[in-house]
């Protein structure tokens, strides 16, 4: 009888984490260090999503403004011209031209051991959309970017 109440609480378990997954699909947990790069090339989020939150966590330990990491989405033809752009924000605006519509989401600057977050409505990603989340600290673009996904 114990070992039917046990497998009966594992199946729980297990659908519970099932669950916990698929509700996951709404945030991006995104770990950026001091050598210029993101533990993730693509993340995937659902366009089913009421909101959508990137997460960064700066695992580095290098200062702000010598090593500062960001997020931020835009559709990928667009990532270039508004990287270039956002370096006339400078650090105080961090790297964003908060004004360019091009920008779907964007964090704040963060240095070595800090974390930051942004949340944004999910409609306004498209599922198939061709979106790219990338830092904007200058010449980090080149190495610190990757691909969102989103789905339906």
């Amino acid at each position: 009888m114990k070992a039917i109440t046990r497998s009966f609480v594992l199946l729980g378990l297990l659908g519970v984490a099932g669950f916990a997954q698929a509700a996951g699909n709404c945030t991006v947990s995104l770990k950026g260090d001091d050598a210029m790069k993101f533990d993730l090339k693509e993340a995937t989020v659902s366009a089913s999503c009421p909101t959508v939150t990137v997460e960064l966590t700066h695992t580095g330990k290098m200062p702000v403004a010598a090593m500062g990491h960001n997020v931020v989405i835009t559709a990928t033809k667009d990532m270039d011209t508004v990287a270039r752009e956002g370096i006339k924000a400078g650090v105080a605006g961090n790297y964003v031209n908060k004004a360019d519509a091009r920008v779907i989401a964007a964090t704040t600057l963060v240095g070595g051991g800090q974390k930051t977050k942004v949340t944004f409505p999910g409609k306004k990603l498209t599922a198939g959309g061709d979106y790219t989340f990338f830092c904007s600290f200058p010449g980090h673009s080149m190495l610190m970017k990757g691909k969102l996904v989103v789905t339906k």
